[in-house]
């Protein structure tokens, strides 16, 4: 039973809960009711590990990233080149974006535009998280200079920075769409802007 599991393990699992329906409803249209009825946790439990909706908020924001960098770095650090690497991090996305899992969405695609004005604590998680993401790229686009698979358009982190946007704009507008025209033209995009023209 929930009640007797580690607290670790109950504030994890609301979490775990939590974000399909922050994905599928947006953050303020779940109601903390919702949460505490899908979890099967009474609101006391709730407040035992969050202080508020806001800090609850927070937190799905940080598990969130934490579980999505370790991804990224895994995906990173696989085999091939540096180009090679970049090149499976955004065929990835491009999956997830697309697929018919809607567990797999963007969590910062989905509440970036809303909890920015609404929360300081989940903007800042939000910047770390996506900030957290621009410097994995541009490491590995700076390999990719080394290794001579990736010829930047500009420095690393500029290079970094402007793919992550582009992707983030492109994911956002597939949701406006109902169409995935804007992820393909963010993967022609990528190649430009990695220098990989007809390569890889």
């Amino acid at each position: 039973m929930i009640a007797t599991a580690p607290s670790t393990d109950v504030r994890q699992h609301i979490l775990d809960v939590a974000r399909p329906l922050l994905l599928s409803k947006g953050f303020t249209a779940v109601g903390l009711a919702e949460v505490l009825a899908a979890a099967r946790v009474p609101k006391g439990s709730f407040y035992h590990y969050f202080g508020s909706k806001e800090a609850f908020g927070e937190a799905v924001l940080e598990d969130y990233f934490g579980n999505y960098l370790a991804h990224t770095d895994t995906l990173l650090a696989g085999e091939g080149t540096a180009a090679q690497r970049l090149l499976a991090f955004f065929d990835d996305w491009l999956d997830s974006q697309t697929g018919d899992e809607a567990q797999s969405r963007c969590l910062a695609v989905k509440l970036g535009a809303e909890v920015c004005d609404l929360s300081e604590s989940m903007r800042t998680a939000l910047e770390r998280g996506t900030g957290g993401v621009i410097e994995r790229l541009a490491r590995c686009i700076e390999d990719g200079r080394a290794d001579g698979s990736v010829v930047p358009a500009w420095e690393a982190h500029a290079v970094a920075a402007m793919l992550y946007q582009s992707w983030l704009g492109a994911s956002l507008l597939a949701k406006i769409s109902r169409n995935r025209a804007p992820l393909d033209t963010a993967v022609i995009g990528t190649r430009q802007l990695l220098g990989l023209h007809d390569k890889v």
